[in-house]
Protein backbone atom coordinates (compact mmCIF):
# COMPACT_ATOMS: atom_id res chain seq x y z
CA UNK A 1 0.00 0.00 0.00
CA UNK A 2 1.57 3.03 -0.90
CA UNK A 3 2.65 5.92 1.44
CA UNK A 4 0.37 8.92 1.47
CA UNK A 5 2.32 12.22 2.21
CA UNK A 6 0.10 14.82 4.31
CA UNK A 7 0.10 17.38 1.21
CA UNK A 8 -3.71 17.49 1.14
CA UNK A 9 -4.49 19.84 3.51
CA UNK A 10 -1.89 22.35 2.81
CA UNK A 11 -1.10 24.23 -0.20
CA UNK A 12 1.79 23.64 -2.63
CA UNK A 13 2.90 23.73 -6.08
CA UNK A 14 4.68 21.83 -8.92
CA UNK A 15 6.89 23.51 -11.16
CA UNK A 16 7.93 21.60 -15.07
CA UNK A 17 6.56 21.90 -18.03
CA UNK A 18 3.16 21.25 -18.48
CA UNK A 19 0.58 20.18 -21.00
CA UNK A 20 -3.01 18.63 -20.56
CA UNK A 21 -6.01 19.61 -23.33
CA UNK A 22 -8.61 22.67 -23.11
CA UNK A 23 -10.62 20.98 -26.18
CA UNK A 24 -11.30 18.18 -28.09
CA UNK A 25 -8.47 17.78 -30.78
CA UNK A 26 -11.24 15.40 -33.10
CA UNK A 27 -12.94 19.10 -33.28
CA UNK A 28 -10.83 21.59 -32.76
CA UNK A 29 -7.70 20.56 -34.03
CA UNK A 30 -4.90 19.25 -32.34
CA UNK A 31 -2.74 23.03 -32.15
CA UNK A 32 -6.21 24.51 -30.70
CA UNK A 33 -7.01 21.74 -28.22
CA UNK A 34 -3.54 21.26 -27.15
CA UNK A 35 -2.14 23.64 -23.84
CA UNK A 36 1.43 23.20 -23.56
CA UNK A 37 3.53 25.30 -20.53
CA UNK A 38 7.44 25.00 -20.89
CA UNK A 39 7.98 26.36 -17.57
CA UNK A 40 4.60 25.92 -15.94
CA UNK A 41 3.30 26.09 -12.33
CA UNK A 42 0.41 23.88 -10.91
CA UNK A 43 -1.53 25.66 -7.30
CA UNK A 44 -2.94 22.66 -5.06
CA UNK A 45 -4.59 23.34 -1.65
CA UNK A 46 -7.08 20.74 -0.18
CA UNK A 47 -6.91 18.16 -3.20
CA UNK A 48 -8.02 20.55 -5.60
CA UNK A 49 -6.26 22.90 -8.32
CA UNK A 50 -6.60 26.22 -7.31
CA UNK A 51 -4.04 27.86 -10.26
CA UNK A 52 -2.72 26.76 -13.76
CA UNK A 53 0.02 28.93 -15.64
CA UNK A 54 3.23 29.83 -16.46
CA UNK A 55 6.06 29.56 -13.27
CA UNK A 56 6.78 33.79 -14.39
CA UNK A 57 3.11 34.48 -13.76
CA UNK A 58 1.85 32.50 -10.67
CA UNK A 59 4.92 32.56 -8.60
CA UNK A 60 4.39 35.83 -6.70
CA UNK A 61 0.89 33.60 -5.71
CA UNK A 62 3.10 31.00 -3.89
CA UNK A 63 5.06 31.39 -0.40
CA UNK A 64 8.73 30.07 -0.16
CA UNK A 65 9.13 26.27 0.52
CA UNK A 66 5.97 25.02 -0.81
CA UNK A 67 7.26 24.44 -4.64
CA UNK A 68 8.45 20.75 -5.99
CA UNK A 69 10.39 21.02 -9.15
CA UNK A 70 10.43 18.28 -12.02
CA UNK A 71 12.66 19.42 -14.87
CA UNK A 72 13.20 17.40 -17.49
CA UNK A 73 9.16 16.00 -17.25
CA UNK A 74 6.08 16.72 -17.94
CA UNK A 75 3.03 16.96 -16.02
CA UNK A 76 0.18 15.63 -17.45
CA UNK A 77 -3.40 15.11 -15.79
CA UNK A 78 -3.69 12.11 -14.27
CA UNK A 79 -4.44 9.00 -16.70
CA UNK A 80 -8.05 7.31 -17.34
CA UNK A 81 -9.01 3.64 -18.15
CA UNK A 82 -12.33 3.65 -18.94
CA UNK A 83 -12.59 -0.69 -18.99
CA UNK A 84 -10.52 -2.89 -17.03
CA UNK A 85 -10.88 -6.22 -15.38
CA UNK A 86 -8.93 -5.93 -12.03
CA UNK A 87 -9.42 -10.19 -11.21
CA UNK A 88 -7.58 -10.38 -14.53
CA UNK A 89 -4.54 -9.19 -13.51
CA UNK A 90 -3.19 -13.23 -12.86
CA UNK A 91 -4.21 -14.10 -16.24
CA UNK A 92 -2.17 -11.13 -18.55
CA UNK A 93 -0.31 -12.63 -21.16
CA UNK A 94 -2.31 -15.76 -21.20
CA UNK A 95 -2.24 -17.83 -24.64
CA UNK A 96 -5.61 -18.50 -26.05
CA UNK A 97 -7.58 -18.45 -29.42
CA UNK A 98 -10.39 -16.00 -29.32
CA UNK A 99 -12.43 -14.26 -27.33
CA UNK A 100 -15.34 -17.32 -26.15
CA UNK A 101 -12.29 -19.88 -26.18
CA UNK A 102 -10.13 -17.40 -23.67
CA UNK A 103 -13.43 -16.52 -21.42
CA UNK A 104 -13.87 -20.59 -20.72
CA UNK A 105 -10.24 -21.32 -20.27
CA UNK A 106 -8.73 -18.68 -18.61
CA UNK A 107 -11.05 -15.98 -17.05
CA UNK A 108 -14.08 -17.90 -16.11
CA UNK A 109 -10.90 -20.23 -13.46
CA UNK A 110 -9.47 -17.53 -12.45
CA UNK A 111 -12.44 -15.41 -11.51
CA UNK A 112 -13.84 -18.40 -8.89
CA UNK A 113 -10.68 -17.14 -7.11
CA UNK A 114 -12.73 -14.64 -5.77
CA UNK A 115 -14.90 -16.13 -2.97
CA UNK A 116 -12.04 -15.54 -1.12
CA UNK A 117 -12.18 -12.31 0.62
CA UNK A 118 -8.63 -12.23 1.24
CA UNK A 119 -7.40 -13.13 -2.45
CA UNK A 120 -9.74 -10.20 -3.42
CA UNK A 121 -7.95 -7.68 -0.78
CA UNK A 122 -4.30 -9.14 -2.25
CA UNK A 123 -5.33 -8.88 -5.66
CA UNK A 124 -6.96 -5.36 -5.28
CA UNK A 125 -4.38 -3.85 -3.82
CA UNK A 126 -1.31 -4.78 -6.37
CA UNK A 127 -3.79 -3.91 -9.35
CA UNK A 128 -4.14 -0.02 -7.59
CA UNK A 129 -0.54 -0.03 -7.21
CA UNK A 130 0.21 -1.09 -10.03
CA UNK A 131 -2.14 1.88 -11.78
CA UNK A 132 -0.29 4.29 -9.97
CA UNK A 133 3.32 2.76 -11.04
CA UNK A 134 1.77 4.05 -14.61
CA UNK A 135 0.20 6.89 -13.78
CA UNK A 136 -3.41 5.46 -14.37
CA UNK A 137 -5.20 7.53 -11.27
CA UNK A 138 -8.89 6.74 -12.23
CA UNK A 139 -10.76 3.73 -14.06
CA UNK A 140 -13.52 1.90 -14.56
CA UNK A 141 -12.99 -1.48 -13.19
CA UNK A 142 -15.15 -4.61 -13.38
CA UNK A 143 -15.16 -7.14 -10.69
CA UNK A 144 -16.84 -10.71 -10.35
CA UNK A 145 -19.69 -12.26 -9.34
CA UNK A 146 -18.93 -11.89 -5.66
CA UNK A 147 -20.05 -9.10 -3.60
CA UNK A 148 -17.15 -9.58 -1.53
CA UNK A 149 -14.89 -8.91 -4.59
CA UNK A 150 -16.21 -5.00 -4.35
CA UNK A 151 -16.06 -4.63 -1.15
CA UNK A 152 -12.51 -5.41 -1.33
CA UNK A 153 -11.97 -3.24 -4.47
CA UNK A 154 -13.68 -0.43 -2.92
CA UNK A 155 -12.06 -0.60 0.77
CA UNK A 156 -8.64 -0.48 -0.65
CA UNK A 157 -9.54 2.48 -3.43
CA UNK A 158 -11.04 4.48 -0.44
CA UNK A 159 -7.69 3.61 1.47
CA UNK A 160 -5.73 4.88 -1.65
CA UNK A 161 -7.86 7.80 -2.35
CA UNK A 162 -8.43 7.31 -5.84
CA UNK A 163 -11.48 7.95 -7.97
CA UNK A 164 -12.61 4.66 -8.75
CA UNK A 165 -15.94 3.19 -10.54
CA UNK A 166 -16.64 -0.56 -9.85
CA UNK A 167 -19.22 -3.01 -10.20
CA UNK A 168 -20.34 -6.88 -9.54
CA UNK A 169 -20.20 -8.61 -12.66
CA UNK A 170 -23.83 -9.71 -13.06
CA UNK A 171 -24.05 -13.55 -14.61
CA UNK A 172 -27.38 -15.83 -14.72
CA UNK A 173 -26.33 -17.97 -17.26
CA UNK A 174 -23.39 -19.45 -20.13
CA UNK A 175 -21.10 -19.71 -17.59
CA UNK A 176 -19.29 -22.07 -14.86
CA UNK A 177 -21.83 -22.57 -11.64
CA UNK A 178 -19.98 -20.94 -9.30
CA UNK A 179 -19.91 -17.77 -10.90
CA UNK A 180 -24.01 -17.87 -11.77
CA UNK A 181 -26.12 -15.93 -9.68
CA UNK A 182 -29.72 -15.17 -10.57
CA UNK A 183 -31.79 -12.47 -12.10
CA UNK A 184 -32.93 -11.32 -8.19
CA UNK A 185 -29.67 -12.03 -6.58
CA UNK A 186 -28.35 -10.13 -8.62
CA UNK A 187 -30.45 -7.14 -8.14
CA UNK A 188 -30.72 -7.44 -4.60
CA UNK A 189 -26.51 -8.05 -4.23
CA UNK A 190 -26.27 -4.82 -6.14
CA UNK A 191 -28.65 -2.48 -4.72
CA UNK A 192 -26.91 -3.57 -1.29
CA UNK A 193 -23.44 -2.58 -2.95
CA UNK A 194 -24.92 0.74 -4.09
CA UNK A 195 -25.99 1.73 -1.25
CA UNK A 196 -22.82 0.74 0.54
CA UNK A 197 -20.32 2.02 -1.61
CA UNK A 198 -21.83 4.89 -4.34
CA UNK A 199 -20.78 8.50 -3.33
CA UNK A 200 -18.39 7.54 -0.50
CA UNK A 201 -15.39 9.88 -1.20
CA UNK A 202 -14.53 9.29 -4.47
CA UNK A 203 -16.00 6.16 -5.34
CA UNK A 204 -18.95 5.73 -7.85
CA UNK A 205 -20.70 1.94 -8.48
CA UNK A 206 -21.19 0.72 -11.70
CA UNK A 207 -24.10 -2.03 -12.72
CA UNK A 208 -22.04 -4.41 -14.42
CA UNK A 209 -23.88 -7.59 -16.49
CA UNK A 210 -20.59 -8.66 -18.06
CA UNK A 211 -22.39 -9.02 -21.65
CA UNK A 212 -25.56 -9.88 -23.07
CA UNK A 213 -24.62 -13.79 -23.86
CA UNK A 214 -24.15 -14.49 -19.94
CA UNK A 215 -27.56 -12.54 -18.98
CA UNK A 216 -31.15 -13.56 -18.89
CA UNK A 217 -33.91 -11.03 -20.27
CA UNK A 218 -34.82 -11.22 -16.81
CA UNK A 219 -31.61 -9.87 -15.65
CA UNK A 220 -30.95 -7.26 -17.90
CA UNK A 221 -34.58 -6.18 -17.05
CA UNK A 222 -33.96 -5.87 -13.31
CA UNK A 223 -30.30 -4.45 -14.09
CA UNK A 224 -32.43 -1.60 -16.32
CA UNK A 225 -34.68 -0.97 -13.46
CA UNK A 226 -31.83 -0.75 -10.66
CA UNK A 227 -30.24 2.03 -12.75
CA UNK A 228 -33.48 4.09 -13.39
CA UNK A 229 -33.99 4.16 -9.86
CA UNK A 230 -30.54 5.09 -9.18
CA UNK A 231 -29.78 8.38 -11.17
CA UNK A 232 -25.77 8.96 -10.60
CA UNK A 233 -24.73 5.51 -10.96
CA UNK A 234 -23.09 4.02 -14.01
CA UNK A 235 -23.61 0.97 -15.97
CA UNK A 236 -20.68 -1.00 -17.84
CA UNK A 237 -20.69 -3.97 -20.00
CA UNK A 238 -19.17 -5.00 -23.50
CA UNK A 239 -20.40 -4.85 -27.17
CA UNK A 240 -19.24 -6.46 -30.41
CA UNK A 241 -16.35 -7.18 -29.26
CA UNK A 242 -16.24 -10.70 -31.81
CA UNK A 243 -18.11 -11.74 -34.90
CA UNK A 244 -18.77 -15.30 -32.85
CA UNK A 245 -20.11 -13.21 -29.86
CA UNK A 246 -22.02 -11.00 -32.17
CA UNK A 247 -23.94 -13.84 -33.74
CA UNK A 248 -24.30 -15.83 -30.19
CA UNK A 249 -26.36 -12.77 -29.24
CA UNK A 250 -28.28 -12.76 -32.25
CA UNK A 251 -29.19 -16.28 -31.49
CA UNK A 252 -30.36 -15.55 -27.92
CA UNK A 253 -31.87 -12.44 -28.44
CA UNK A 254 -33.80 -12.90 -32.12
CA UNK A 255 -36.22 -10.14 -31.50
CA UNK A 256 -33.77 -7.70 -31.49
CA UNK A 257 -32.62 -5.45 -34.38
CA UNK A 258 -28.73 -5.67 -33.37
CA UNK A 259 -26.66 -6.08 -30.54
CA UNK A 260 -26.84 -2.50 -29.41
CA UNK A 261 -30.49 -3.09 -29.32
CA UNK A 262 -30.65 -5.63 -26.24
CA UNK A 263 -29.14 -3.29 -24.06
CA UNK A 264 -31.15 -0.57 -25.61
CA UNK A 265 -34.52 -2.30 -24.82
CA UNK A 266 -33.79 -2.96 -21.08
CA UNK A 267 -32.66 0.96 -20.38
CA UNK A 268 -29.37 0.24 -20.42
CA UNK A 269 -28.34 3.27 -22.71
CA UNK A 270 -27.81 6.36 -21.95
CA UNK A 271 -25.42 9.24 -19.87
CA UNK A 272 -22.61 7.18 -17.59
CA UNK A 273 -23.54 3.80 -20.09
CA UNK A 274 -19.92 2.54 -21.13
CA UNK A 275 -19.80 -0.45 -23.80
CA UNK A 276 -16.50 -2.11 -24.14
CA UNK A 277 -15.11 -2.42 -27.65
CA UNK A 278 -17.41 -1.81 -30.35
CA UNK A 279 -15.74 -3.10 -32.95
CA UNK A 280 -18.42 -4.18 -35.19
CA UNK A 281 -21.33 -1.79 -35.38
CA UNK A 282 -23.66 -0.92 -37.79
CA UNK A 283 -24.48 2.83 -38.83
CA UNK A 284 -27.79 2.16 -36.65
CA UNK A 285 -26.04 1.59 -33.29
CA UNK A 286 -23.74 4.64 -34.06
CA UNK A 287 -26.33 6.81 -34.44
CA UNK A 288 -28.21 5.29 -31.26
CA UNK A 289 -24.97 5.61 -28.80
CA UNK A 290 -24.42 8.84 -30.04
CA UNK A 291 -27.90 10.48 -29.46
CA UNK A 292 -28.32 8.16 -26.05
CA UNK A 293 -24.98 9.68 -25.06
CA UNK A 294 -23.59 6.36 -24.32
CA UNK A 295 -19.82 6.30 -24.57
CA UNK A 296 -17.28 3.52 -26.00
CA UNK A 297 -14.15 2.38 -24.21
CA UNK A 298 -11.74 1.38 -26.94
CA UNK A 299 -9.54 -1.29 -26.24
CA UNK A 300 -6.89 -1.66 -28.78
CA UNK A 301 -4.20 -4.09 -26.86
CA UNK A 302 -7.47 -6.63 -26.12
CA UNK A 303 -8.29 -6.03 -29.81
CA UNK A 304 -5.35 -7.18 -31.23
CA UNK A 305 -4.10 -9.63 -28.67
CA UNK A 306 -7.59 -11.85 -28.94
CA UNK A 307 -7.75 -11.19 -32.88
CA UNK A 308 -10.94 -9.75 -32.67
CA UNK A 309 -10.97 -6.67 -35.23
CA UNK A 310 -9.93 -2.90 -35.59
CA UNK A 311 -11.88 -0.01 -33.81
CA UNK A 312 -13.06 2.47 -36.28
CA UNK A 313 -11.74 6.20 -34.97
CA UNK A 314 -12.68 7.41 -38.32
CA UNK A 315 -16.29 6.41 -37.42
CA UNK A 316 -16.50 7.36 -33.93
CA UNK A 317 -15.10 10.75 -33.56
CA UNK A 318 -16.82 11.99 -36.89
CA UNK A 319 -18.93 14.43 -36.09
CA UNK A 320 -22.52 13.78 -37.01
CA UNK A 321 -25.31 16.49 -36.80
CA UNK A 322 -27.27 16.91 -34.59
CA UNK A 323 -25.00 15.01 -32.48
CA UNK A 324 -21.80 14.75 -31.65
CA UNK A 325 -19.27 12.04 -31.89
CA UNK A 326 -19.69 9.17 -29.97
CA UNK A 327 -18.18 9.97 -26.09
CA UNK A 328 -15.16 7.56 -26.32
CA UNK A 329 -12.14 6.62 -23.96
CA UNK A 330 -8.93 4.71 -24.09
CA UNK A 331 -8.92 1.53 -22.42
CA UNK A 332 -6.27 -1.27 -20.86
CA UNK A 333 -9.24 -4.52 -21.03
CA UNK A 334 -6.53 -6.48 -18.47
CA UNK A 335 -6.62 -9.22 -18.63
CA UNK A 336 -7.24 -9.41 -22.16
CA UNK A 337 -5.49 -6.62 -22.65
CA UNK A 338 -1.83 -6.69 -22.53
CA UNK A 339 -0.18 -3.57 -20.13
CA UNK A 340 -1.71 -1.48 -17.88
CA UNK A 341 -0.14 1.03 -19.36
CA UNK A 342 -2.34 4.07 -20.99
CA UNK A 343 1.22 5.25 -22.64
CA UNK A 344 1.16 1.57 -23.67
CA UNK A 345 -2.27 1.82 -24.89
CA UNK A 346 -2.14 4.89 -26.75
CA UNK A 347 0.79 3.18 -28.50
CA UNK A 348 -1.22 0.67 -29.42
CA UNK A 349 -4.10 2.48 -30.23
CA UNK A 350 -1.87 4.52 -32.81
CA UNK A 351 -1.21 0.91 -34.63
CA UNK A 352 -4.89 0.25 -34.92
CA UNK A 353 -5.66 3.20 -36.71
CA UNK A 354 -2.99 3.16 -39.22
CA UNK A 355 -4.27 -0.45 -39.92
CA UNK A 356 -7.83 0.82 -40.71
CA UNK A 357 -6.55 4.21 -42.42
CA UNK A 358 -6.68 7.04 -39.32
CA UNK A 359 -3.61 8.45 -38.25
CA UNK A 360 -3.89 8.90 -34.80
CA UNK A 361 -2.09 11.86 -33.75
CA UNK A 362 -0.46 12.40 -29.92
CA UNK A 363 -2.62 14.95 -29.12
CA UNK A 364 -5.94 12.76 -29.71
CA UNK A 365 -4.30 10.05 -27.89
CA UNK A 366 -3.51 11.51 -24.66
CA UNK A 367 -7.45 13.06 -25.02
CA UNK A 368 -8.35 9.95 -25.20
CA UNK A 369 -6.73 9.19 -21.92
CA UNK A 370 -7.47 12.02 -20.08
CA UNK A 371 -10.53 14.84 -21.35
CA UNK A 372 -11.53 12.52 -23.50
CA UNK A 373 -11.95 9.80 -21.01
CA UNK A 374 -13.64 11.89 -18.32
CA UNK A 375 -16.11 12.87 -20.66
CA UNK A 376 -16.78 9.50 -21.81
CA UNK A 377 -17.15 8.88 -17.84
CA UNK A 378 -19.24 12.64 -17.08
CA UNK A 379 -16.57 13.10 -14.92
CA UNK A 380 -14.57 16.41 -16.59
CA UNK A 381 -15.93 18.64 -13.86
CA UNK A 382 -13.74 16.66 -11.84
CA UNK A 383 -10.82 15.09 -13.74
CA UNK A 384 -9.29 15.15 -16.87
CA UNK A 385 -7.71 18.13 -17.30
CA UNK A 386 -4.97 20.27 -15.92
CA UNK A 387 -7.37 23.19 -14.96
CA UNK A 388 -8.75 25.47 -11.69
CA UNK A 389 -11.47 23.64 -9.69
CA UNK A 390 -10.85 20.22 -10.76
CA UNK A 391 -8.82 17.59 -8.38
CA UNK A 392 -5.44 17.32 -8.48
CA UNK A 393 -4.79 13.98 -10.10
CA UNK A 394 -1.93 14.65 -11.37
CA UNK A 395 1.23 12.51 -13.42
CA UNK A 396 4.72 13.84 -13.44
CA UNK A 397 6.35 12.24 -17.01
CA UNK A 398 9.78 11.67 -16.90
CA UNK A 399 11.16 12.36 -20.49
CA UNK A 400 14.46 10.41 -19.77
CA UNK A 401 12.95 7.57 -18.59
CA UNK A 402 15.73 5.36 -20.86
CA UNK A 403 19.12 5.86 -22.58
CA UNK A 404 17.12 5.52 -26.05
CA UNK A 405 14.17 7.92 -25.12
CA UNK A 406 16.75 10.63 -23.52
CA UNK A 407 18.89 9.91 -26.82
CA UNK A 408 15.72 10.31 -29.40
CA UNK A 409 14.05 13.05 -27.34
CA UNK A 410 17.09 15.15 -28.14
CA UNK A 411 15.94 15.10 -31.89
CA UNK A 412 12.43 16.34 -31.19
CA UNK A 413 11.30 19.51 -33.02
CA UNK A 414 7.97 20.16 -30.79
CA UNK A 415 5.70 18.89 -28.18
CA UNK A 416 3.85 16.93 -30.61
CA UNK A 417 7.15 14.73 -31.55
CA UNK A 418 8.09 14.51 -27.95
CA UNK A 419 4.62 12.97 -26.90
CA UNK A 420 4.26 10.47 -29.06
CA UNK A 421 8.14 9.49 -28.87
CA UNK A 422 6.59 8.99 -24.86
CA UNK A 423 3.51 7.42 -26.23
CA UNK A 424 5.27 4.65 -28.89
CA UNK A 425 8.50 4.16 -26.58
CA UNK A 426 7.93 4.97 -22.74
CA UNK A 427 6.91 2.64 -19.91
CA UNK A 428 6.09 2.18 -16.16
CA UNK A 429 10.22 3.71 -15.87
CA UNK A 430 8.49 7.01 -16.59
CA UNK A 431 6.18 7.50 -14.36
CA UNK A 432 8.63 9.81 -11.63
CA UNK A 433 5.50 10.59 -9.13
CA UNK A 434 1.76 10.55 -9.40
CA UNK A 435 -0.91 12.58 -7.15
CA UNK A 436 -3.51 11.87 -6.06
CA UNK A 437 -6.62 14.49 -4.53
CA UNK A 438 -3.60 16.47 -4.44
CA UNK A 439 -1.40 13.72 -2.16
CA UNK A 440 2.21 12.28 -3.09
CA UNK A 441 0.72 8.36 -3.91
CA UNK A 442 3.87 7.35 -5.91
CA UNK A 443 7.17 8.32 -6.26
CA UNK A 444 9.70 6.27 -8.43
CA UNK A 445 12.35 7.34 -5.85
Amino acid sequence: MPSFSAHRSAAFALRGPTLSLVDDPFLAGDEAALRYEPDGLILVKDGIITAVGSHAMLKAQVPPGVVTHYPDSLILPGLIDTHVHYPQTQIIGAYGAQLIDWLNEYTFVAEQQYADPDHARAVSRLFLDECLRVGTTTAAVYCTVHPGSVDAFFQAASEYGMRMIAGKVMMDRNAPLPLTDTAQSSHDDTLALINRWHGKGRLHYAITPRFAPTSTPRQLELAGELWRQHPGTYMQTHLSENQAEIEWVRQLFPGRANYLDVYDHYGLTGPRSVFGHAVHLDEREWQRLAESGSAIAHCPTSNTFLGSGLFDFARATRPQPPARPVRTGLATDVGGGTSLSMLRTMGEAYKVGQLGGYSLSAAKALYLATRGAARALYLEDKIGSLEPGLDADLLVLDLKSTPLIEFRMKHCQDIHEALFVQMTMADDRATKAVYVGGRLAYSRN
